[in-house]
């Protein structure tokens, strides 16, 4: 059998496009593909892997587990899910996990609970939900309705209702909108997909106080910007704002799928048995790497070098960008960075892209305007240097035409 692109048109579901490059192995920060051609790695698979890839520490929980006990059903409870639930709880906010399969379905839960205790405590009137344009929540119907992207929503029949939007970072507008009847808001406590976009203080502290003000739940989707992606443990706690709900996945289990919604346990109890649940959600070979993953990412030098490293890739960028000017601004924290292209390149962020990959940079993109970085959060600084000189071959390709 000849396993190559064709393949993928052959028997794949046309909702991708992938690229020619099929990678078969990974180390650290590089990859290599079908023929042997090497990566530098800045996509970590959508902030995905936070440990690269072949992680020691992530190997050998998985061989170890996998030769110990894969799946059990939720009518019995298991150590390792157990274990990474305290971590988790010793290390944030919250007093109680519940374990899903992805950042979809962990929103999923949280949006469910939210309107489940909205019912309980308030009544039927308080359904309302608020989220943010440009906002991605999942592609689950309901968390897709919730993302502030229609694109993503339209064309699947009628839509979960009360859902409304506001623009991010437009406290006025925000205002305008709560009310007694909202239940919960949920905002990325730093937008991923819509492209890279920071809060502001007076914003993210306005969105706690009139959540506070109207009794309403807010709920931090830190699918992407939690497990140390913003140099904090988790992005809440670098902003000073305590949501009372908060997702985890992708860096969660390092590459293993896994995703966590974590709250407060007078919240939490409005989940009742048989109110919600999941097969697969906390199996143990999962929860086992993920055990592996947050202890790793959970030390302070670990957490420091994402700050460290940000500066050398924000300094690279610049440097990049003094010589050939197609960057307006280099905006985000940590190892989430995104380079917003200028008026002379609007629209191609793609093009970078696929330079980049031309060049064995593995890069991603925020929207049309936006390139995306979002490497190991233990590259070295070698790897990092390396994948900066790929970049400026790419970025001098586009700028030559």
């Amino acid at each position: 059998m000849q396993v190559n692109r064709e393949l993928f048109d052959e028997v794949m579901v046309p909702n991708y496009a992938p690229s020619a490059v099929i990678p078969v192995k990974g180390q650290g920060s590089r990859v290599w593909d079908q023929q042997g051609n090497e990566f530098i790695d800045f996509a970590g698979g959508i902030a995905v892997n936070c440990l690269g890839h072949c992680h020691p520490a992530l190997v050998n929980a998985l061989k170890e587990q996998g030769e110990k006990l894969w799946h059990l059903s939720n009518v019995m409870t298991n150590e390792p899910a157990l274990r990474l639930a305290k971590k988790i709880t010793d290390a944030t906010f919250a007093n109680k996990v519940y374990f899903a399969n992805s950042g979809a379905e962990s929103n999923e839960a949280a949006l469910k609970l939210a309107r489940r205790w909205a019912l309980d405590v308030h009544g039927e009137q308080k359904s309302q939900i608020i989220a943010f344009n440009k906002g991605f929540h999942g592609r689950t119907f309901f968390t897709v309705t919730v993302g502030g992207q229609a694109a993503y929503s339209d064309g699947f029949g009628p839509k979960p209702g009360d859902v409304v939007h506001c623009d991010y970072n437009d406290l006025e507008a925000f205002a305008k909108t709560i009310n007694d009847n909202t239940c919960a808001v949920m905002l990325e406590p730093l937008q991923g997909e819509g492209g890279i976009i920071s809060p502001t203080k007076q914003f993210i502290q306005g969105v706690r106080e009139l959540c506070d003000k109207h009794n309403a739940l807010l709920i931090f989707d830190e699918v992407q910007t939690g497990v140390g992606r913003t140099g904090d443990l988790y992005a809440y706690q670098g902003l000073g704002v305590t949501p009372d709900i908060l997702t985890t996945a992708k860096a969660l289990g390092g590459g293993f799928p896994i995703g966590a919604m974590i709250t407060t346990t007078e919240i939490a109890k409005h989940l009742k048995i048989g109110t919600h649940g999941s097969t697969y959600g906390g199996n143990p070979l999962a929860c086992a790497v993920a055990e592996a993953a947050f202890d790793t990412v959970n030390q302070e030098d670990v957490l420091t070098g994402v700050k460290e490293k940000e500066q050398l890739l924000r300094d690279g960028l610049a440097k990049i960008n003094a010589k050939y000017n197609v960057f307006s601004e280099v905006r985000g924290k940590g190892l989430l960075i995104g380079a917003v292209l200028n008026d002379e390149y609007q629209g191609r962020a793609r093009d970078f892209l696929v330079a980049s990959a031309n060049n064995g940079l593995m890069s991603l993109v925020a929207g049309i305007n936006v390139v995306r970085f979002t490497p190991s959060l233990v590259i070295t600084n070698e790897e990092l240097n390396e994948g900066l000189t790929r970049f400026e071959k790419a970025v001098a390709e586009v700028v030559n035409g």
